[in-house]
């Protein structure tokens, strides 16, 4: 008998204290938490992330020192949030587009609105005919409320790919990303990002017309047709080759023609506006070169960025690993879950900006379309201190982000990275 009792297990004490107490309010809020409907949780975590990055703005903009915008001393949010390409949305909102492009003496063109896609400021402009509210109010709620919509869409999709908790964790993801202080700036990311989760959406259920008017009006957002079509054209002809495997009907072969086509002539749409309005066959394409100082050539502007980072040698070596770890990444197993569809879009944007992108600093904003992979890190692993781990290191990755992008520090030659 003395030897049975001294053997037997003496459970611990219940925890007690502070910690106690915390630990039960913790895991009562996490139940309720739990209960709500879909849509109130994805709605609480955005709007927690929302507010977090208010919190930066505010932060950073009471740091900011000379600037070109004439603040004479710390602005507001809405004043912080109002520059840079913010500005040229608000000239289109004003003033729409010019009917010629303006050129400097050599008849290179110069910076102008054409480079910016018209359907944020016109959304904004047809709201502020109703209510009057102007651009300063507007602009940042439109783009706020698309965020709010984007992240039940994107819930919605990533829901189709991943059991309820992941996918409320990839949510998490994109809405903490270092980048995403953007979706509340009057910027077209948020909206852009609504109609594009809608996109891949109705894409993953194969309903490829009702898709149809949602990528034509995404391409009037920002330009990530030719992506989508060349998505559709890979998505295409996987299909086509393994259809003794997989069924491939010709209904749905024609349809997924229909949308390829119809992302293409999306794509195609805003610089055949641009021509029509100026008479110019290259505006838009001019435009858009105008920032980089060159022609448009593709691949060549990473391979100049890596050579003048890195040198001669050692540039393309740097740029070639990149694109081999990116390429071994977009064949990971974490990304293989998230289904083909989304492994073959992020595959197409990468390369889409691989061939057109001048790579700079805004280079991280225009990484948003590849929100997918928020995802993809839900999915890598179930376990809390990961996912906590990687929430919380974006949210270092915000401060950051607006520290150094956003806040105006004049460069010694002049001007300042944008954001």
């Amino acid at each position: 008998m003395e030897g049975r009792a001294a053997t037997e297990r003496v459970d611990p004490p219940p925890p007690s204290g502070p910690n106690a107490a915390l630990a039960g309010i913790a895991a009562s809020l996490g139940g309720a938490f739990a209960r709500w409907p879909w849509y109130a949780r994805v709605a609480l975590v955005w709007a927690l992330a929302r507010v977090f990055s208010f919190g930066v703005f505010v932060a950073v903009a009471a740091r900011q020192g000379l600037n070109p915008w004439g603040w004479a001393g710390p602005p507001s949010y809405l004043q912080f949030i109002g520059a840079w390409d913010s500005e040229w949305y608000q000239q289109i909102f004003a003033g729409g587009y010019p009917t010629e492009i303006p050129r400097d003496a050599t008849g290179r063109a110069l910076e102008n609105e054409w480079a910016f896609y018209p359907l944020f400021p016109g959304l904004v402009r047809a709201l502020d005919a109703v209510t009057g509210l102007g651009w300063q109010v507007l602009g940042p709620l439109v783009a706020t409320a698309a965020g709010f919509a984007a992240a039940l869409m994107v819930y919605r999709l990533f829901a189709l790919r991943a059991p309820a908790g992941t996918a409320l964790w990839g949510v998490v993801f994109v809405a903490v990303c270092p980048v995403s202080p953007i979706l509340q700036v009057p910027y077209a990311e948020s909206l852009n990002l609504l109609l594009l989760a809608a996109a891949l959406y109705l894409l993953v259920q194969r309903r490829y017309l009702t898709a149809v008017p949602v990528v034509l009006v995404m391409c009037l957002s920002r330009p990530v047709g030719v992506a989508f079509a060349l998505m559709m054209a890979v998505l295409f002809i996987r299909r086509w080759i393994r259809h003794r495997a997989e069924p491939f009907p010709g209904t749905e072969a024609w349809r997924m023609i229909v949308l390829g086509l119809a992302s293409g002539i999306g794509a195609l749409a805003w610089p055949a506006l641009a021509w029509a309005a100026t008479g110019e066959l290259r505006a838009y394409t001019d435009t858009e070169t105008a920032w980089r100082g060159d022609s448009l050539a593709l691949f060549k502007p990473w391979f100049v960025e890596a050579e003048r980072l890195f040198g001669p040698v050692w540039g393309p070596v740097v740029l070639l690993l990149l694109v081999a770890f990116a390429a071994l990444y977009l064949n990971s197993g974490s990304v293989r879950r998230i289904g083909v569809e989304l492994q073959v879009w992020c595959g197409a944007y990468f390369l889409y900006l691989l061939a057109f992108l001048n790579p700079l600093t805004s280079t991280f904003r225009l990484l948003l379309p590849l929100f997918p992979l928020g995802l993809a890190l839900a999915s890598l692993s179930g376990s809390r201190a990961y996912r906590w781990s990687v929430a919380v290191a974006f949210l270092v990755l915000q401060i950051v982000w607006v520290t150094w992008l956003w806040r105006w520090t004049p460069l010694p030659g002049g001007g300042d990275y944008p954001p």
